[in-house]
């Protein structure tokens, strides 16, 4: 799933400016696209040692200093900003396949890929959401918490150029 959401990251990248780490995408994306079968494995890590650089346009704006916004809790999308939100739906423009095929296929790809994605998040994150559920007194208010701090912390990373330290989008 990371090979194909290499579009936004890189353009992120490129919006801030931040062109070693568009470079490394770029990089990212032909090896792993050749040597990683299609973008299968992720051979750009493990055998070059290329990182990848986690990036969002929410994250664009807010290092050009928009703030955040309102807390908002989506429908199947899950927590956000006014600003994450308006950076959601910009990278959900960067997804090249309604560009190319109908919209009744596109659509359908494109729930999956994000229902895809959000299990894969929650399966490799799953004592966190248990520990949340299991300590929280009000769930919601620590839900907003944690999301309010995880992005606050990107977006100090980015600031200080360092590696975020989540995955953009989760």
């Amino acid at each position: 799933m990371d090979n194909i959401s290499f579009i936004p990251r890189f353009a992120n990248n490129l919006f801030q400016l931040r062109f070693p780490q568009a470079g490394g995408e770029l990089a990212r994306f032909g090896i792993n696209s050749t040597l990683g079968v299609a973008g299968l494995f992720d051979v750009a890590d493990k055998w070059f040692g290329l990182k990848e650089h986690p990036n969002d346009f929410g994250l664009t704006l807010g290092h050009y200093g928009v703030q955040p916004g309102a807390y908002i809790v989506w429908p199947f999308i899950g927590p956000s900003t006014v600003r994450d939100t308006v950076g959601y739906a910009a990278d959900g423009a960067m997804w090249p396949l309604p560009y190319f095929v109908p919209w009744y296929v596109s659509m359908p790809a494109s729930a999956g890929k994000n229902a895809l994605e959000a299990v894969n998040y929650r399966s490799l994150h799953l004592n966190l959401f248990e520990d949340v559920d299991r300590y929280a007194v009000d769930l919601y208010g620590a839900v907003q918490d944690g999301f309010l701090q995880r992005r606050a912390a990107d977006l100090r990373a980015l600031r200080k150029g360092e590696q975020t330290p989540y995955p953009a989008n989760q």
